[in-house]
């Protein structure tokens, strides 16, 4: 596909590149790339405005430590004409994200190990490769929790991601669900690739397009600005023995999201972390 982009370039130390790139996923950027002590990020240029480049420098002025390395320097441009898939898939290798599960583009050949679980995703530049540290943390708890016979929820299922894994950590069956034309349509292909289409169900919606029933496992890797207005919609969906693992979260958000919780008659009864970012294991009280 030949389109407009508009690049983000920011120098930065590379202690802050994988907390940038969550961010940015986070904001609407599609695609990274390393160039040497330069992130280059990726939007499509009809999407661009001038308060996207504002929340980019709030956000590396945030994470900057002037103990530690010279303030980063962001810079943008539209670039024209470019294969812009053929750029990003370069980027883009197999990624162990647990001990166990292994996620691989369809470009790149993997072999897997005894008791490793191949999860092949062509990602399409959607949000969920494993290369952020909140598909990490999920896909680690969803490993420890994911019994078999569960039934299971995604919400904003993006890749399929964890829909699919689910299945393959011996759920019974899972529905994923994303408010985004391009992910639902990336999510039926992934499931496809993946040949679990009899067990995974792929909706274009929100939470409220999913049929009354109860879920032994709801996972939400969104933002916090999405996820807590829909708690008690993931409560009422969840069974009374169920879990939810919530992510997309940033430490300060852990204590809004918590209280937030607690409101919908749950609780937090695990954390995991990497770098800035959370997960939160969670049942009713």
């Amino acid at each position: 596909m030949m389109q407009a982009y508009t690049e983000v370039a920011i120098r930065a130390d590379e202690h802050l590149k994988e907390q940038l790139i969550g961010i940015l996923s986070q904001l609407g950027f599609e695609g990274f790339w390393e160039d040497g002590p330069t992130l280059r990020s990726y939007m499509s240029a009809d999407r661009w405005k001038a308060s996207i480049l504002a929340e980019v420098e709030r956000v590396v002025k945030m994470l900057h430590h002037p103990s530690m390395s010279p303030m980063p320097t962001v810079s943008f441009t539209t670039i024209e004409n470019r294969n812009w898939n053929d750029e990003w898939e370069k980027t883009i290798h197999p990624i162990h994200v647990t001990d166990r599960i292994v996620i691989a583009p369809t470009w790149q050949k993997y072999t897997p190990q005894p008791n490793e679980i191949l999860i092949t995703i062509d990602p399409k530049m959607s949000f969920g490769t494993g290369y952020h540290e909140t598909t990490r943390l999920v896909l680690q708890l969803m490993q420890q929790y994911v019994r078999p016979g569960m039934t299971l929820l995604d919400l904003g299922t993006g890749t399929g991601i964890l829909a699919i894994s689910g299945i393959k950590l011996g759920a019974a069956s899972a529905v994923g669900v994303d408010n985004d034309a391009w992910a639902f349509e990336n999510a039926l292909e992934n499931v496809k690739l993946n040949h679990v289409e009899q067990k995974v169900q792929i909706l274009l919606g929100d939470v409220s397009s999913v049929a009354a029933r109860r879920f032994d496992l709801i996972a939400a890797n969104i933002q916090r600005s999405v996820i807590e207005p829909m708690l008690p919609q993931m409560y009422a969906l969840l069974a009374s023995n169920g879990i939810m693992i919530l992510s997309g979260l940033l430490l300060e958000d852990q204590l809004p999201i918590t209280r937030a919780i607690l409101s919908c008659g749950g609780t937090v009864a695990k954390t995991a972390q990497e770098n800035e970012w959370i997960a939160l294991l969670c049942t009713r009280t």
